[in-house]
Formats: C-alpha cells, structure tokens, sequence
C-alpha cells in the first residue's frame, strides 16, 4: 500500500469528510420522509417503508458496477458523478409531488441511492486506505461525526418542513370530502417542491467543486502475492472473513436504519405528536456523533477496533431487550440509544473486513457497499411485522390506537439477530482467514 505523510492527508481527509456530510443529510431525512409519504399517499407501514428500501437497494444493483466504473475514471471523477446523479435523483421529486404519486417518489430516492452508491464505493475504501490500516476506524469515525451531524440537521430541517401541520391534516381527513381531502394531501405533497429543488443546486455545486479538488492518488499494490499455505489466493471466494464481514454489515446496516428511520413513526404510534417526533431521529444521530468522538480519541490508542465492535454488539442487545420491556419516552430513548452501540460498527468492519485483500480490496469493498442493502430489507420487514402484529391484536378485540402502540414496541426483537451476527463477527468471524477447519 502507497505510504502517505500525515500532513498531506488533512485536506483529502476534510473533503471526503464533505462528502460524508452530504451522506448523511440526503440520507438521514428518510426519517421525515417515511410518515410523511405514509399520510399523503395513504400507505400501510410495510408501504411507507419502502422509503428506505427504495433508498438502499442501488446499492445491492448498483455497487459492482461502481467498482467497475470507478477502475475507468478514477475515485474523484466517480465521486462527482455520483453528486450529479444525486442532483437527478432530487429533480424527479418535483414531477413526484405534483402527480402525487409514490412510485415517482421512489424513483427520486431510488436514482439518489445510485449516486450515493458510487459515492460511498469511492469514498470508504479511499478513506480506508489513506493511512494505516490499524487506525482506519478512527478515520471512518471522523466521516462518521460529519455523517451524523449532517443527518441531524437534515433530519430537523425537513422534519420542519414535512411534519410541519401532519398532525391537523390526519385529523382532518377522516371528516372532509374526497375533494378536499385530495387538495389537502396535494399541498402537503408541495412541501417538497422547494427543499429538493435547493438540494438539486447544492449537489451540482459541490460535483463541481470534487471535480476541480486536488486529491491524492491512492492505490492498493496490485502485484501483491497472497499464499494460504502454499496455495496463492486468485478469488475473492477465498477469503470467508470477507464474507462474514459483508453479512455483519448487512445486519449493521439494518438496525442502523431501523434506530434512526422508524423512531419518528414510533414516537407517533406511542402518541407523541409531530412537532415532537421530529427530534426524536436527533438523538439518536447525537448519540451517535458523541461515540464517533469517543472513537477516535480511543482508536487504536487505547482499545482496539475489534473490542469496540464486541463493546458496541453487546450494547446493541442490552438496549434492544430494553426496548421490548419499556413504554413511552423512555423506550423512546432506548431506540435513540441505539445510537451509541451502531456508531463504531461501521467504522470497525471495514478495516477488519478489508485487512489482507491486498488487490482484491476494491471487489471487497464493493461486497461490502452491497451489503447496505440490509437497509433496504430489514426495516420493511420491521413493518411488515409491526402490521401483521397490530392486525393480530385488533382481532382478539383490542382497540386501534392501543394495537399500534404494542405491535411497535414488540416489533423491535427483530434487531436481536442483528446484534448477534455482528458480536459473532466481532469475536470469532474476522479471524477466519481459511476455509478449511484445522
């Protein structure tokens, strides 16, 4: 791997920190988005879901053909088209909100996830491989304050703006005619036109300035030999702690997404209203941002990456089984922390995962960008079980408001088996270097 001075990384490192900053906004306002495409287009919560499936499975389509774009044009080239084709994807949000139709909403976020895909190919293994890898954790940490701080603001500002009267027009529709429930939901659904035609500006603006950038070049040695044994390794097929590490980020990626997209509808669904709710996505990003900082002041001074990732499963689990058996704000207030346990997940995989995949490492990465697909399929599934559970309990002749509440809370135990992958990562799966059992 290339060696590159300290010094010379400062300014590489504040702008892909930039980028990780536009991540996080972009991404993080799905929160918003989902109640706020549940009321006006009248979706079940499986349906309002889709929001965030829309948003993550480009990764899975879109992350091999990344990497293959990226070999011809190189990380800053990429990551300027992929601000470019972010700027599409916020365009097609205008069309959307004055047909008011859901799927052209989920094409606008879809074709965002594409750019935000090539973008993040580009952005975590550079990242990843500016410095030692020893230390890549408490690199991606600092990404990750810019990510989350950004993600707090984005999830404020659209918060005001989408939620802003949510609580009123629901009130209002059950007693108003088809007519005047229809102009309703449509001058709610132009509460969109403007944000996400500032948000088109901002994103050409910032893929021109990436394109101008001075960034060093950063390369994996390609003429690397890697033995097992005395059998040199030709496929990423042969290396099973790159795979294991590629499912611990699925799971990572999910309860990630579940803890700060589901926590606004579930306030909601507990009876906060929503002018309350929107803060409630905050915390989890400043719990998340407050462990960043712990991050990289820990890493790898004081613990290593692999306890941080042990420390942060553990915690998942205790605050997931304290959510199952607490009401109100203070279950509120487990879900926000889980904050705490994902922070250092993301930052910890990467450099276990890529350690030792030498010219192998951007087919890695780009296995382990696919697997932000767990964003996509999990949290639907978390709404999928919070619909059949609250459909269960409205039969054996439990009333609407108090069905929501329970079904909910109860919904969150699918956050368990993600933990446990990750610990299972944590401890034993990174080590696994071979296939064959000695």
């Amino acid at each position: 791997m290339k060696a590159i001075k300290k010094s010379s990384t400062l300014i590489p490192v504040a702008i892909i920190a930039g980028l990780f900053f536009v991540f996080g906004f972009v991404t993080w306002i799905n929160g918003a988005l989902i109640p706020f495409m549940k009321t006006i287009n009248e979706l079940t919560d499986a349906q309002s879901y889709l929001v965030a499936t829309a948003s993550y499975i480009s990764f899975v389509l879109m992350a091999l053909p990344s990497s293959y774009i990226l070999s011809k044009i190189g990380y800053k080239k990429g990551m300027s088209l992929g601000l470019f084709i972010m700027a599409v994807g916020a365009l097609i949000f205008i069309p959307a909100a004055e047909v008011r139709t859901y799927w052209v909403f989920l094409l606008g976020i879809f074709v965002q996830g594409i750019g935000m895909t090539l973008l993040q190919t580009a952005a975590n293994p550079y990242i990843t491989i500016l410095g030692p890898i020893e230390s890549g954790a408490k690199r991606i940490a600092i990404m990750g304050i810019a990510n989350k701080i950004a993600g707090a603001i984005g999830s404020l500002v659209f918060g005001a703006i989408l939620l802003s009267g949510i609580d009123d027009v629901k009130e209002k529709l059950s007693s108003v005619s088809l007519k005047e429930k229809e102009l309703m939901l449509d001058m709610m659904a132009d509460g969109v036109l403007v944000p996400y035609l500032v948000m088109a500006i901002v994103l050409v603006f910032l893929g021109i300035l990436i394109k101008e950038a001075q960034l060093p070049s950063v390369k994996v040695n390609e003429a690397k030999k890697f033995k097992e044994g005395a059998k040199e390794k030709t496929s990423i097929f042969q290396f099973p702690h790159l795979w294991l590490g590629v499912l611990a980020l699925f799971a990572y990626v999910g309860a990630e997404v579940i803890a700060g997209d589901t926590i606004i509808a579930y306030g909601i669904s507990l009876g906060f209203t929503g002018q309350q709710a929107k803060f409630f996505t905050t915390y989890t990003l400043l719990a998340m941002v407050v462990t960043y900082a712990l991050g990289i002041f820990l890493i790898p001074k004081y613990i290593k990456q692999r306890t941080a990732l042990i420390t942060s499963a553990l915690l998942g689990l205790v605050f997931s089984i304290c959510i199952l058996n607490t009401t109100g704000f203070t279950s509120i207030l487990f879900v926000a922390a889980l904050g705490i346990a994902n922070a250092l997940v993301w930052p910890a995989i990467w450099p276990l995962t890529l350690s030792g995949l030498g010219k192998f490492t951007n087919k890695g990465s780009a296995l382990l960008i696919m697997a932000i697909s767990g964003g996509a399929i999990i949290p639907p599934l978390y709404g999928r079980v919070v619909d059949a559970n609250k459909h269960k309990l409205i039969l054996n002749g439990m009333e609407e408001v108090d069905a929501v509440t329970i079904a909910s809370t109860n919904s969150y135990w699918i956050l368990i088996p993600c933990y446990v992958l990750i610990l299972f990562f944590a401890i034993w799966g990174h080590k696994i270097k071979s296939w064959t059992i000695k």
